[in-house]
């Protein structure tokens, strides 16, 4: 039996060179199957994605998903992407395992929790307060840079990583501090800021809404003193007075100290982001 993918509806292009489309799995022109695929609308079209493949239940276990992943590769290639990415549902043990078997490399996780609002950590002589507007600018560049650096530090080419950082803060800080839904806030200790927390509000999956926390830092001279603990705390809090009882965020899987951070303060791992290179 020979499995395929046909197009079930036409290309679909959009601004910068992206595409996007459909496709029927088949075996032999019976449809035992979909997937969607499309170009990363923030990392370029260099960068394709692997979207909602899915096998239906009586012809699973027969290697119909491995066979559409490897062709979906074929296009995706043929558009002239470089590197596929995937998200996988952390429960998704069989799709996980295939991922593994096809040679993706974790590189992020999407994490969630019941955000409790009531625990509020405190630390002698620091105080927290709403970032100004004077001090806005400055972060935002700095914050800007350090995204694309996060990327290009884990193998993506600086101008696509640069791409990513300028299309998220459009997106995310459209009025800067004035934006719907944005609350940043920094910590101080001695008249001296020593740490920041951004948070918003997203949909995290069609019609679930939560609060996100966008970026948390603190001065590096200052880690592993409990500061992180507490202005991840404070997200909770104003995740809770946004009206919104879920906080998610995204972490990078080799950013071990804050991985077991989240992990200690009750996030779960919901979906699992992985790479691979297009040879």
């Amino acid at each position: 039996m020979t499995t395929t993918l046909r197009p079930s509806e036409p290309l679909q292009h959009s601004a910068g060179g992206g595409r996007s489309r459909a496709y029927d799995i088949c075996v032999n022109s019976r449809r035992v199957g979909s997937v969607h695929l499309a170009t990363d609308p923030q990392f370029g079209a260099g960068a394709g994605l692997i979207e909602r493949l899915r096998v239906d239940e009586p012809d699973r276990g027969r290697g119909r998903g491995t066979v559409a992943a490897l062709a979906a590769e074929e296009v995706l290639r043929g558009w002239g992407c470089s590197e596929i990415q995937i998200s996988v549902p952390a429960d998704a043990a069989p799709a996980l395992s295939l991922a593994r078997a096809l040679g993706y490399t974790e590189r992020s996780r999407n994490m969630v929790k019941e955000a409790a609002g009531g625990e509020h950590a405190t630390l002698a002589g620091v105080a927290t307060r709403p970032m100004t507007d004077e001090e806005f600018a400055g972060w935002e560049a700095e914050a800007r840079e350090s995204f694309a650096l996060s990327w290009m530090e884990r193998g993506v080419p600086e101008a696509r990583a640069r791409a990513k950082a300028e299309a998220s803060h459009r997106e995310l800080l459209p009025a800067g501090l004035a934006t719907p839904g944005t609350a940043i806030r920094v910590a101080v200790l001695d008249d001296r800021v020593v740490g920041h927390v951004w948070t918003g509000v997203r949909e995290l999956e069609p019609g679930v809404s939560a609060g996100y926390v966008y970026r948390v830092e603190v001065d590096p001279e200052l880690r592993g003193r409990g500061y992180g603990r507490a202005l991840m705390l404070l997200a909770e809090r104003m995740t809770r007075e946004a009206g919104q009882s879920l906080l998610g965020l995204h972490v990078f899987a080799d950013n071990t100290p804050a991985v077991g951070l989240y992990e200690s303060l009750g996030y779960r791992t919901t979906y699992v982001n992985s790479v691979k290179p297009l040879l």
